[in-house]
Order: structure tokens, then sequence, then C-alpha cells
């Protein structure tokens, strides 16, 4: 790979970072994350997509066709949203993106979501993308790097599904963001929700995105 091409996918050339939410979010759920980012130097935008009626398959498709048409970027996703970046990866044609920075991301499956699967009405509240969080996601193309900030604030109604044994945000636990490939992982105070307004979630983020790490 030529040298030009190997600076770009390691992220040290790209500003561009978009952004994805999560389930039951709107894209503005993003706004302020987004504005930290900027503030850090990047130019980022927001991808929104329909979480619960949506098809996340539909989804995934947008996301790589976007990324192949836009050029170089990073990718930023909070929860079900770090699964479909993940995802998208593997639908983009060619290494288009940098680095990417899941955030309360369940990426060895979601114990709330499973959960909730086994009752009827509860199902419904994650609507077409119960499967993807049930599921996970584990790999992706060798190469890619991925860094996970989980929260540790228990604060939330997934923890009342999903019977934590460990630390947990209230939704997802630590555990389920701990995926074998991970570039690096850490552990804020903050709640699965509150990752999105987390000061140091963002300031981690911005360093993972131009360095492909965590500061200590």
């Amino acid at each position: 790979m030529p040298n030009d091409d190997a600076k770009r996918i390691a992220g040290t050339e790209i500003t561009r970072v978009i952004l994805l939410h999560g389930l039951w979010m709107p894209g503005l759920a993003m706004r302020w994350f987004a504005a930290r980012l900027r503030g850090a130097g990047f130019a980022p935008e927001v991808f929104g997509y329909h979480s619960i009626v949506g098809d996340p398959g539909a989804s995934v498709r947008r996301l790589a066709a976007r990324l192949d048409d836009g050029g170089p970027a990073h990718l930023v996703g909070h929860s079900l949203g770090g699964l479909l970046a993940l995802q998208a990866l593997t639908e983009a044609p060619q290494p288009v993106s940098g680095r990417i920075v899941c955030l309360g991301t369940p990426l060895c499956g979601s114990g709330a979501a499973t959960a909730l699967s086994r009752q009827t009405l509860t199902a419904l509240y994650m609507g077409r993308s119960g499967a993807i969080l049930r599921r996970g996601c584990v790999a992706w193309p060798p190469g890619t790097e991925v860094g996970m900030i989980a929260g540790r604030i228990p604060r939330g109604l997934g923890a009342l599904f999903a019977g934590f044994d460990g630390p947990h945000d209230g939704t997802v636990s630590v555990a389920e963001t701990r995926a074998p490939r991970l570039t690096d992982h850490v552990v804020v105070d903050a709640s699965h929700s509150g990752l999105l307004f987390s000061c140091q979630a963002a300031t981690h983020t911005a360093s993972f995105l131009r360095e492909g790490r965590f500061r200590a």
C-alpha cells in the first residue's frame, strides 16, 4: 500500500467524523458530542437512521455508501450505532474509514436485549434492531483500529432485565463491551445515555481518533 494511503487509513490526516446515535434516539442526540469534537479540530457530521422501524441492514448499506462517496472518515457510534458502524466496514468496497470509537456498544451481545426478547410486549421496544443487539459484533476487517468507551454508573432500566453481575452503565455491562480485538478500552464515570454528555468520553474520543489510543 502506498505511504499516503497508509497514513490515511491510520487516521493521521482525517478530520471528518461520522457520528451514529443509538436505539430510540434521534440524530440530535449526538449534537453535544459533535460540538465537542468540532472544538477539538474535527469536522463532525451526524448519520441519522430509524433505529426501531427501520431495517438495520438498509442503514448499514446507506452508511457504507456514504463512506464510499464522501471520502475518508472516522466513525463514532453510541450503543447500537457502534454495531452499525462496524458492520458497515464489511459493506464498504474499499477501506475508506479511519478509526472507530464505540460508546457503550455491546460488542459481545446485549444481555438486556436478550432478556427483553423473551417477552412479547417488551420485545417491541427494540423493534427491528433486536437481533443485531443480541448478536453483537466481535469481528471486523483486519487493520481497523477500534476503541471502546464504557460507562460504570448503573443508571438505567436495562439492569432490571439483564441482572448484571459486574459493573455496568444501566443498560450495557462493561464485560459486554470487551471484545478481544479492540485496540484500546477505557471505562468512565457515566451512565449509558450519559456517555453522550461526558467530557471524559469526548476527550478520550478525540485522543483515540488522533493517536489510536486513549490517554491515561
